[in-house]
């Protein structure tokens, strides 16, 4: 899978790609991320790329011209699945988008700022907008972060064991059951015995069981 980021801050997007199963993915070649700072499309030699708001109003807006001459210039080198835009009224992102986008190929991500990008961008350009939440960040970069890595830890041969994604918080609208690991005592804090039993049928039940009351105490919205 490749990836494409456009940013004016590509400093936000170094570490969470350097690291654990990202870094992982992209030394296997089973993820390709590149992040590219909008900049280099400028309207000016000042590295313009936002302007004031049409018709007043605090905020600044990213300009049209350097977004579509970024996606025009990257949609040379690939045809891209989806171009999508991070903002907060975008489609709430969860695990049944990952699992979507996790089977596509190339994929282009904008990263909002200041006040957003100029509408016109998202009515010629844009095919799917993801939000991450019902709050506002500084900019889309955390949240592009986000996505990447719920989509590329997804991807075949990207985990050592490619069950446990199978088994994670959501998948089936389930939560996950509680995990414990040895000691089998702690502090007179115990194990489920269930699990001690070595009978994998039995331990299986136990944690749909478990997954199952969670979610109805949590999340009962899931079911």
């Amino acid at each position: 899978m490749h990836i494409d980021i456009i940013t004016v801050l590509p400093e936000l997007l170094e570490s969470p790609f350097s690291h654990s199963i990202m870094k992982r993915a992209r030394d296997k070649g089973l993820l390709q991320v590149e992040v590219h700072h909008l900049r280099q499309w400028a309207v000016n030699e000042y590295g313009q790329v936002d302007d004031y708001q049409y018709g007043g109003g605090a905020g600044m807006v990213m300009m049209c011209e350097p977004l579509a001459k970024a996606i025009e210039t990257l949609s040379q080198q690939r045809k891209y699945d989806e171009i999508i835009y991070m903002t907060p009224d975008g489609e709430r992102f969860n695990q049944s988008i990952a699992n979507q986008l996790s089977l596509k190929e190339n994929l282009l991500v904008i990263c909002g700022h200041y006040k957003g990008i100029d509408e016109r961008i998202r009515e010629h350009f844009v095919t799917r907008e993801i939000s991450i939440g019902d709050y506002v960040l500084s900019g889309g970069e955390l949240a592009a972060a986000i996505v990447v890595d719920a989509i590329g830890r997804l991807l075949p041969g990207v985990l050592n064991d490619e069950t446990s994604a199978l088994m994670d918080s959501f998948q089936d609208n389930l939560l996950a059951p509680p995990v414990y690991t040895r000691p089998a005592d702690f502090r007179g804090w115990k194990v489920p015995d269930i699990l001690l039993s070595g009978d994998p049928k039995k331990v299986e039940d136990w944690r749909y069981e478990q997954s199952l009351q969670r979610t109805k105490e949590r999340r009962p919205d899931l079911l």
